[in-house]
């Protein structure tokens, strides 16, 4: 289960979002609580019509009065339905409409995101928000929200035609008003909570699957299977009790909903005879009374109906929201800009932290000069890839500074950054598109000769080349599925098209064998030429044509200097490059663990 979960909006931000959304979209809403409206008193002429027609046989009528009568009956329905098909039209087109404005300010606010939260909160809970709560959302704008908004309408015009009928036959419908909105109240108390808990253990179930799934060899290997069963069996049940929980709620509430649009018809119908034999009410008043309640309990039960819904998709809403609530981690001004004269890259006694009091790094002070080729090593979890991304500007520093030209990168534009430094780690993603799209990422009107340029500056032409539909040919799921070096050429050619002025080269070769991995890094040699390039070197043969070496030990840096220089200086690099090539092996002093070996960087 990821450690922290994504932030959740609370009530009075989302009833503030329906507010906002209400105010900008006036137009459309008044059109559809119109059509709704009409398509509403249409049918009101229906039961009173029926009325007449039994009142009218009663006390004795032509036939023609009659026919007359059902002449209007039958054109108000006829009307009744063509406006209520355009009142449903119009729901629609609203819900279309405000789901996806709340797409695109969910995509853009999750392309926003800082990557230190998301690593924080894991996929799960952010691929269950893109997926499951979006789905629900969308149930509940395309067809919630309108039907709502006609079932609010018409009972409240249905009501008032009950009045109008006889007051004292509408009385009898306020007896079952009392229990139908405490139990609502009661429902609508818990349902938020329970909907949120219950989105809660999807997020913490696909977490784990996606965990299970990506890890499946060293699940495997490990022969951890077992475990990670009992962890799914676990979270099922956890999802199972919040479901239960949910549903334990309409149990509840819908019974009483039902009962309380079955009593009035009842009570009217007893009522009305007493009042008929009396003389308090006519028979085509208790016709049409008895007709308006039967009319009324549609729209209670569409309401109690889509109530459920709604409440999904408010919790649902809630989650969405809280991803755009998120802040972010760079506060970029459009005045600032680089020197060009002086393109150093300096970071100045940064610090960084994941958690509270646990520093990754401390006192870094490092000044990259222009074209210079610099090496990180150092064991794992000595914060090489922490300090590669701060260079890189994906992340803020703790504390210090990280400058290029004098301009700090958080302050820079993302446009003016990326122009200035890329970073590229051994984890690619081949997005689904063409050869081309995937390419041209960076530089989405790049023409075909420099696509191509590119992919043989990675030595990826060898392959590409191959393809029947060359630059067109489809990529990623359910099309053509690249190998892992081959989605790692195809990263490493976005970034030589991109063309920045810095690299931060992240292991950005680890997923190649040896000699291809050497083979690329001299071609590569050639075309970033001039360039400045950090590398944290995963092969000792990077720092070694290295400018200068940068060792990381504990957050710091412990050694910096040329290859020859640190050997000569007989340190920890030294010991590093004599493991490397076997030249001796040696113990660290008080019985440490020798990290200094290539699979440790």
């Amino acid at each position: 289960m990821s450690a922290t979960m994504l932030p959740i909006a609370d009530s009075a931000d989302v009833r503030s979002y329906a507010s906002d959304i209400g105010k900008r979209y006036r137009r459309q809403l008044v059109w559809v609580v119109g059509l709704a409206s009409l398509a509403t008193v249409a049918g009101l002429f229906g039961p009173r019509l029926l009325g007449e027609i039994v009142q009218a046989v009663q006390t004795g009528t032509t036939a023609g009065h009659i026919d007359a009568l059902a002449g209007l009956l039958v054109l108000a329905i006829c009307v009744q339905g063509v406006l209520t098909r355009y009142a449903y039209l119009a729901g629609k087109v609203f819900g279309e409409t405000v789901l996806a404005e709340l797409r695109e300010n969910f995509v853009d606010s999750v392309l926003d995101l800082p990557l230190s939260t998301v690593e924080r909160a894991g996929s799960g809970d952010l691929i269950n928000r893109a997926s499951r709560d979006v789905a629900a959302l969308r149930i509940a704008a395309q067809e919630g929200i309108p039907a709502v908004l006609a079932a609010v309408t018409s009972g409240v015009l249905t009501l008032a035609a009950l009045v109008l009928v006889s007051p004292l036959l509408a009385a009898v419908t306020l007896i079952t008003l009392p229990p139908s909105t405490l139990v609502a109240r009661w429902y609508l108390k818990r349902a938020r909570a329970g909907y949120l808990a219950t989105n809660a253990t999807y997020s913490t179930m696909i977490e784990n699957l996606a965990a299970t799934v990506e890890g499946a060899r060293a699940v495997e290997a490990l022969r951890l299977g077992g475990r990670h069963v009992e962890q799914t069996d676990h979270d099922i049940a956890a999802s199972y009790r919040a479901e239960r929980y949910t549903l334990g709620l309409r149990i509840v509430m819908w019974p009483v909903i039902e009962l309380c649009q079955l009593a009035p018809a009842g009570l009217i119908l007893l009522l009305g005879g007493v009042g008929y034999t009396r003389g308090w009410v006519s028979i085509a008043q208790v016709t049409a009374a008895t007709l308006y309640v039967q009319q009324l309990a549609g729209p209670v039960s569409e309401l109690a109906n889509w109530l459920d819904t709604i409440q999904t998709g408010s919790a649902s809403l809630a989650r969405l929201l809280g991803v755009t609530q998120i802040p972010a981690d760079r506060a970029a001004d459009e005045g600032v800009r680089p020197d060009a004269d002086d393109p150093r890259l300096e970071a100045s006694e940064v610090g960084f932290s994941y958690l509270p009091g646990r520093e990754v790094l401390r006192d870094i002070d490092l000044t990259v000069r222009p074209g210079e080729r610099l090496a990180m090593v150092g064991p794992s979890g000595a914060g090489k890839s922490t300090l590669g991304r701060l260079l890189a500007g994906i992340g803020a520093p703790g504390r210090g500074r990280v400058t290029v030209g004098g301009a700090s990168l958080i302050e820079l534009p993302l446009d003016e950054l990326r122009s200035q430094v890329a970073l590229v780690t051994q984890e690619h993603h081949v997005f689904v598109g063409t050869l081309r799209e995937n390419v041209a990422l960076a530089r989405p009107d790049a023409p075909d000769e420099d696509i191509h340029a590119a992919l043989a500056a990675v030595d990826a032409d060898a392959w590409t080349s191959a393809f029947d539909d060359g630059l067109d040919t489809r990529l990623g799921s359910g099309a053509l599925e690249l190998s892992a070096p081959q989605a790692q050429q195809l990263a490493l050619a976005r970034l030589v098209l991109a063309d920045p002025k810095i690299l931060v080269l992240d292991e950005a070769t680890a997923l190649l064998d040896p000699g291809a991995a050497r083979h690329l890094e001299r071609s590569l040699s050639a075309v970033l030429d001039g360039r400045t390039v950090i590398s944290i070197a995963h092969r000792l043969h990077t720092a070694h044509d290295a400018d200068r070496v940068a060792v990381i030990e504990d957050g710091r840096i412990a050694e910096l200097g040329s290859h020859p220089e640190l050997i000569a200086a007989g340190g920890a690099y030294a010991r590093l490059w004599d493991s490397w090539h076997g030249a001796s092996d040696q113990t660290l002093p008080d019985g440490q663990t020798d990290w200094l070996s290539s699979e440790a960087l």
